[in-house]
């Protein structure tokens, strides 16, 4: 039998999770990714299938801050700034979808500054 790769075994955790939680237009999904150098953020109406916005760590606006991407004070920021876009499109409270990953570190640091910026979850 061969191993699953890390990355596979959080794609099943992430299926698992979807099954059981999902956006709609009065409180979408806040869906949220990550990878060794990015972080990627979106928040997503499930019942028409669209993205309302997005954030991530490759925008020009971020990139123009010069910090560095992968660590979490970048995810501090992504948090922010997805909650302020929400707020803009009258979005005040989420749906938080961790995408299979284990809620600390990044993930936690992005959500708490989500909510510290005022979005519910």
């Amino acid at each position: 039998m061969k191993n699953k790769s890390r990355n596979a075994m959080r794609v099943i955790r992430h299926k698992r999770l979807r099954s059981k939680l999902a956006g709609t237009a009065e409180r979408p999904r806040m869906a949220v990714f990550r990878s060794l150098d990015h972080i990627y953020v979106q928040i997503i109406d499930d019942d028409k299938g669209h993205t309302l916005l997005s954030a991530s760590t490759v925008e020009r606006m971020f990139l123009d801050t010069k910090m560095p991407t992968g660590n979490i004070e970048a995810a501090k920021y992504i948090g922010k700034v997805v909650a302020e876009r929400a707020k803009q499109n009258g979005i005040e409270s989420v749906v938080f979808d961790r995408g299979g990953h284990i809620y600390l570190g990044k993930v936690k640091a992005l959500a708490e500054a989500a909510r510290e910026a005022g979005l519910k979850f």
